[in-house]
């Protein structure tokens, strides 16, 4: 059997001359353009999107100074006590922009404490802040590593230690020390870097030596990254700022316990 090129031309309907089909647009044809007209604008639509994070800038500009990193944290935490939250910075468009890089403007050292995460309790979003948590804010060389990193590499311009209200791990380091018992595994650890806010608590003295310690902890701590050797220089031209807080699980506000800059 011979195969033909030739495609079936439907016959022109009763009436109709073929001068009449030849002259008015078909409709298929019609259809087809339209579809392809739309398709068109909505890629046009779509790469205009994409493109936009790469050339806009970013809807919150990054603070270059430690007051003004710290004016934005605080304003944030307003926002999150009130309730009258923002969440700048989340969305895909921001997501793009930071994928390729980011200058973060705040390294925070916080407690584990499922209640208390930075990111949401200073209202921010993608790409602000370094964040390093650890039971009861304990630090040893990789921890105080990480915090070192935004202000070496990055020029961050803001260290938060942030400890809270009933903290865990704080209380169970108190009794394990109170009570010279050592705590299974790893656990020890936490209570071994804890221990000289214990011995400060228990020379303070007070009502609540467990929030005693707490506090404590964050002032030492901000303390020895504000003298730390590498972080020291860049504290004493003006450039970083190490502030200790305290944050109220009952409020949600944070509390200033030693070093915001002025």
């Amino acid at each position: 059997m011979a195969w033909s090129n030739r495609r079936d031309v439907p016959e022109p309907h009763r009436g109709e001359r073929p001068m009449d089909r030849a002259g008015r647009p078909d409709r298929r044809a019609l259809l087809a353009g339209g579809l392809v007209s739309a398709m068109a604008a909505l890629a046009g639509c779509s790469s205009t999107r994409a493109a936009s994070p790469a050339t806009g800038a970013s809807p919150e500009t990054r603070p270059t100074t430690p007051a003004a990193a710290f004016a934005r944290l605080m304003e944030g935490n307003k926002r999150w006590v009130s309730g009258d939250l923002q969440h700048p910075d989340r969305d895909p468009n921001r997501r793009q922009l930071v994928a390729q890089q980011q200058e973060p403007f705040g390294a925070i050292l916080s407690c584990i404490d499922s209640r208390v995460p930075p990111e949401l309790l200073f209202d921010t979003g993608l790409g602000a802040l370094y964040v390093m948590r650890t039971g009861g804010e304990a630090v040893g060389p990789v921890v105080t590593g990480s915090v070192e990193y935004g202000p070496m590499t990055s020029d961050t311009p803001l260290i938060v230690v942030l400890g809270h209200q009933r903290c865990g791990a704080v209380e169970a380091a108190y009794k394990s020390l109170r009570d010279d018992k050592p705590l299974p595994g790893n656990l020890q650890a936490i209570v071994k870097a804890l221990q000289p806010a214990y011995e400060q608590a228990v020379r303070e003295g007070g009502g609540d030596p467990v929030e005693t310690m707490a506090r404590a902890q964050v002032k030492l701590t901000a303390a020895d990254l504000r003298s730390n050797q590498d972080l020291a220089p860049l504290v004493g031209k003006g450039a970083l700022a190490v502030v200790g807080a305290y944050y109220s699980l009952d409020t949600g506000k944070v509390e200033v316990l030693a070093g915001a800059p002025s």
